[in-house]
């Protein structure tokens, strides 16, 4: 029978620009002590740990544990684009679940370079060739950044399908900055108007550069475990994980010339589907969402994939402030990867403990009032996608 997850534990660096943050295993190493702090529980009881990075050496993940310490547990390290670190998590909960373990670590963490993402191997094929053939027939290449053209592509292609304002993208940048605002954690932290956004330069229509995550460097931790160890530390009414879905890339991802598709709107509508099937809970009962915001266009896609308004509604329901404080659903009260920061392997954990906050009510000015489920999407291309669902009951 399968056990209950908890989340007794998380923590998270703020986040910082590439050359302003410190080395790699030691953002990892603050993250997992401020989790174990937060846990009451000392390293030596973790019985495993799963690490997620991108731009790393192999084994990366080991060296940033062991400046927490050297116990001889297994430590694995994950590797799957902007979704490495709920993939870490998803590993980390099915080994509470299936009772390979009690209490296991988790941490994400990303030292990155200035400027746009790149290929580092340039002598074999390319994890993302399938998907950028796509790209290749349905609207070409341009010199812009390729991950703006891929998702700014989905987002054109939503524009022509719908007839939505180019402002209708700009307003989910602006309350990006609002929400960031109130997070101490996040690198952008000015409140930028509409106008400011839309005024900025064009990176692909339709995003302005404002519209786009930055390249950021930071990590985040979680400490899960099982009812029994939960209970051993007096810990009572946790946040678990009432449920979890990964998915990887169906054949509409390459096969449909859908530049939506192709950047992952199967696999996260697939994801929740499970979730809510799994968890019982629909969309509509859903108090707040941190989602994957890389772009604006993929905060819009990600609205209705989630389920949280109908397919071609997303405009009303952003103009509606329905995405908000005081509307349907807050999304992303952290500010999200716009305006929180990026740093690819520690986004997942960023998440995490975000909404772990959110429904232990300790988000000071960010709390949802009243939130007791909460919803996590993280997506990358190549391509996977992680949706779970948090509850405090």
């Amino acid at each position: 029978m399968k056990r209950r997850v908890n989340v007794i534990g998380v923590g998270m660096t703020k986040f910082a620009k590439p050359g302003a943050s410190a080395d790699y295993h030691v953002m990892a190493a603050e993250a997992g002590r401020l989790a174990l702090a937060d846990a009451g529980v000392s390293y030596d009881r973790i019985q495993q740990a799963y690490t997620g990075y991108v731009y790393g050496d192999s084994c990366s993940g080991m060296r940033a544990v062991y400046e927490i310490g050297l116990t001889g547990i297994p430590i694995f390290n994950v590797n799957s684009n902007c979704s490495t670190g709920s993939s870490a998590l998803y590993l980390g909960r099915q080994a509470i679940e299936n009772g390979a373990a009690e209490c296991v670590l988790v941490v994400g963490f990303e030292k990155m370079e200035k400027g746009a993402l790149g290929a580092k191997f340039n002598d074999r094929e390319s994890s993302m060739s399938l998907h950028a053939q796509v790209m290749l027939d349905a609207q070409g290449f341009t010199s812009a950044p390729p991950a703006a053209q891929m998702f700014g592509g989905a987002g054109r292609e939503y524009r022509w399908k719908h007839g939505t304002r180019k402002e209708t993208f700009g307003k989910i940048a602006e309350k990006a900055r609002q929400h960031a605002s109130r997070n101490p954690y996040a690198l952008f932290g000015q409140v930028l108007s509409l106008d400011e956004i839309m005024a900025s330069d064009e990176v692909f229509d339709p995003l302005t550069r404002f519209q786009c995550c930055p390249p950021t460097c930071g990590a985040g931790a979680a400490v899960l475990c099982s009812d029994e160890f939960a209970a051993k530390l007096g810990i009572s009414n946790p946040v678990y994980i009432a449920a979890q879905a990964m998915t990887t890339d169906f054949p509409s991802s390459v096969n449909e010339n859908s530049m939506i598709k192709m950047v992952g709107y199967d696999m996260a509508k697939a994801a929740a589907s499970q979730v809510y099937e799994a968890a019982g809970i629909g969309a509509e009962d859903v108090d707040v969402v941190e989602l994957h915001d890389c772009f604006t266009a993929n905060e819009l896609l990600t609205y209705e994939a989630l389920g949280l308004c109908p397919e071609g509604g997303a405009e009303k329901f952003i103009w509606d402030g329905d995405n908000t404080y005081g509307g349907q659903v807050v999304t992303n009260p952290s500010g999200g990867l716009l305006s929180k920061g990026h740093p690819l392997g520690a986004t997942g954990l960023a998440q995490c403990t975000e909404l772990v906050w959110q429904l232990r009510g300790t988000a000071d000015q960010r709390q949802v009032s009243g939130a007791r489920i909460a919803l996590q999407h993280n997506l990358g291309l190549g391509g996977a996608c992680v949706v779970t669902m948090y509850r405090r009951d």
